[in-house]
């Protein structure tokens, strides 16, 4: 991993800066960088949901959402066996009611969630109820070995200031005794054990700054406004799930969702080295998307929609002809429920974190939220298109497949996100 030295360039030394964590980077952050004072927060303003973010982050003109531009994934897994005491889950209160306090809630501010594991929920002798769909996670391919996060928790941080969602993890992990100027008198770690933390970014410029990786060419082809390394926009509006659309309208959880978290490793000097521009398009979207010249640079062009959904019923008809299909394409067919709508809102961005080493490695962290764990699975296995190489020789299981040849899963995660009510340390039936 980098070391944060005065040289970098401006969004290279505030990625390293999460990426490194701590006191010391949150020091040379905060000492390098004049920002504007941080809005504090009300505890009462909050919206009912954890997941709740559309409403409080930045939008383009399009209406297409921009995610906070850095991100801190804490996995922890809480003291002891059973169910948690009474204490450890006012000390989880006190823990979450300090952000709450310290910072407003958008992404100028700080958005954050607290999620548990099916692992969590086995702590309580009651099930969780039949309607709640979280099974323990599994490999979802016949070409990946995963390895699977089942930690009892993961706490999300986002904000588009770097020196928050540091100031935030260092109060969280007991490196800081104060937030924004509010007192910090609980720490996760006095109720539990960081097993991992991931950092990533997302935004244009950051993936073309941060682009000197294990999995990118040496020629530096990420375009500087491209929010992703792979060089497209991604997560159109009319593309998404709507927030309302994942959201539990009922039981003991109403106002949750469900969440999955996987981390992908990128290898894309093919990508870039063997494929031309409209190679990617067509691998990335679909070949109509080429065909009729629908993306121009980055796809900013597309607006709101990227137009997927009228290339999904002849995916067959493309790989005959063309000899390969595109990502989008495929992933589509699974993403629609039986009304229509689209079935998962993503929130994926990017890293160089290569997990449990010190080098810089392209990947990514890819968030859904669904209101079942089966409809992130469906969609999965759909863009898998394990059915293409029947239809032509052409495509094989990875080759000329979207672009299964560029990334590997490396972990997965699934977890429930309770609303806001019961995030800290529920129980398995929070109404009982």
């Amino acid at each position: 991993m980098a070391r944060l030295t005065s040289d970098l360039p401006r969004r290279r030394f505030l990625k390293t800066a999460v990426a490194l964590g701590g006191a010391s980077a949150l020091s040379a952050c905060v000492g390098r960088f004049d920002s504007e004072p941080v809005p504090t927060g009300d505890p009462n303003a909050k919206p009912t949901s954890q997941h709740a973010w559309r409403g409080y982050i930045r939008q383009d003109e399009h209406g297409n959402s921009k995610l906070p531009r850095h991100q801190i994934l804490l996995y922890v897994d809480f003291d002891g066996e059973g169910p948690p005491s009474s204490e450890m889950r006012s000390t989880l209160s006190e823990v979450l009611g300090t952000l709450d306090r310290s910072y407003e809630w958008s992404s100028r501010g700080l958005l954050f969630s607290v999620a548990y594991s099916l692992s969590y929920f086995e702590r309580f002798d009651e099930p969780l109820p039949d309607s709640i769909d979280l099974p323990q996670p599994t490999a979802l391919s016949p070409f990946e070995s995963p390895t699977f996060d089942t930690q009892d928790a993961v706490i999300h941080l986002a904000s588009d200031r770097a020196d928050i969602v540091l100031e935030a993890d260092a109060a969280l992990r007991g490196e800081r005794e104060d937030a924004n100027g509010e007192s910090v008198t609980a720490r996760i770690t006095d109720i539990a054990t960081v097993d991992s933390r991931r950092t990533g970014f997302i935004g244009a410029g950051l993936p073309a700054e941060n682009q000197d990786a294990a999995g990118i060419p040496d020629s530096e082809p990420v375009p500087e406004d491209s929010p992703l390394f792979m060089g497209f926009k991604a997560g159109f509006q009319g593309n998404q799930a709507s927030e309302a659309h994942v959201t539990f309208d009922d039981g003991p959880f109403a106002g949750g969702t469900t969440k999955v978290i996987a981390n992908l490793r990128q290898r894309l000097d093919d990508w870039y080295g063997e494929q031309s521009y409209d190679q990617r398009v067509t691998e990335l979207f679909s070949p109509g998307h080429t065909e009729e010249g629908l993306v121009e640079g980055v796809g900013a062009n597309l607006g709101g929609d990227s137009g997927i959904d009228q290339f999904v019923d002849r995916i067959e008809a493309d790989a005959e002809q063309y000899g390969r299909v595109g990502h989008a394409q495929k992933a589509a067919r699974g993403n629609r429920d039986e009304n229509g709508e689209v079935k998962l809102l993503r929130r994926h961005f990017e890293s160089t974190d290569d997990i449990g080493s010190d080098q810089r490695v392209a990947s990514l962290h890819f968030p859904t939220l669904q209101r079942g764990i089966s409809d992130f699975e469906e969609v999965r296995r759909a863009m898998n298109g394990t059915d293409l190489p029947d239809v032509t020789p052409a495509i094989r299981q990875r080759v000329n497949n979207g672009i299964l040849e560029y990334i590997f899963v490396r972990r997965r995660g699934y977890f429930l996100v309770p609303p806001r009510r019961y995030r800290s340390l529920p129980t398995s039936r929070p109404d009982a």
